[in-house]
């Protein structure tokens, strides 16, 4: 009887995975399309759309500028958030709360709204259009997930531990050194590939605070205003496959750390 109940249940689960999956089962064949233009389902099959990005020189600088942003930013917001989930769960001051639901306004807020924020903060202190700005932006984005992860990481650790350490005469640094960070370790690169993810995928802020600079997203979107270029199947083909490897190792990282199923 109460495998009948679930049955209504899991078709919905079904259908609205179908359903999110439908774009990637259209996407993925017509980036191996040898057609010259769109073309599903393909009639024969081709690398051209992979070659041609590949070998364009402008794409290739998008991709760079893509993952040194990336890096710099999830670096940055790894090393923010991480500090910052500390503070906010074993600290003991007025107005955590507060403080807790700034951090993660990002995750609420519209992008939009954060990105016309960004651009009047930006213009104002003159870094509107450069790599640091851009690179700060994204931080932005990225904290939140680092904070949310951290959080339950810290909060999963005895402090127990840290209280023996402390009263062994370890100072602080050290007790970090030795003891939380090794840790802590596994949930801290999930939420650095969480953040890498986040800034490596962002376009609407990037679209406002980059200026001259070209990351993969953006130049995707410029080139879809201009024309239907074919190559975009192709490079949403890696992206997707990118993401999906490292969503990979975020869940198994997870699950070493103990905050995804059983060890």
């Amino acid at each position: 009887m109460r495998r009948l109940g679930d049955l209504p249940l899991m078709i919905y689960g079904v259908l609205v995975l179908l359903f999110l999956f439908l774009p990637i089962a259209i996407v993925v064949p017509m980036s191996f399309s040898a057609a010259s233009s769109l073309t599903f389902p393909p009639t024969e099959f081709s690398l051209r759309w992979y070659q041609s990005f590949f070998q364009d020189p402008r794409w290739m600088e998008a991709m760079r500028v893509s993952l040194l942003v990336a890096l710099l930013s999830s670096l940055l917001a790894l090393a923010l958030g991480s500090v910052a989930a500390y503070g906010l769960v074993r600290g003991t001051f007025a107005g955590r709360r507060l403080i807790d639901a700034n951090f993660m306004a990002p995750m609420i807020v519209p992008p939009v709204i954060t990105a016309v924020a960004l651009y009047i903060v930006f213009a104002w202190v003159g870094l509107l259009g450069t790599l640091p700005g851009l690179v700060i932006g994204h931080m932005l984005l990225g904290v939140p997930y680092v904070v949310l992860i951290m959080s339950v990481a810290i909060r999963s650790f005895d402090v127990r531990i840290e209280q023996v350490a402390f009263s062994l005469g370890a100072s602080w640094f050290t007790m970090f050194r030795r003891v939380l960070l090794p840790n802590l370790m596994p949930s801290a690169f999930a939420a650095w590939i969480f953040a890498f993810i986040t800034s490596f995928d962002e376009v609407i802020v990037t679209l406002f605070v980059a200026g001259a600079y070209q990351t993969v997203p953006k130049k995707m979107f410029n080139e879809l205003v201009l024309q239907i270029n074919p190559t975009i199947t192709a490079i949403a083909t890696l992206l997707i496959a990118f993401s999906v490897c490292l969503f990979v190792v975020f869940a198994l990282l997870m699950r070493r750390a103990g905050l995804l199923g059983p060890r």
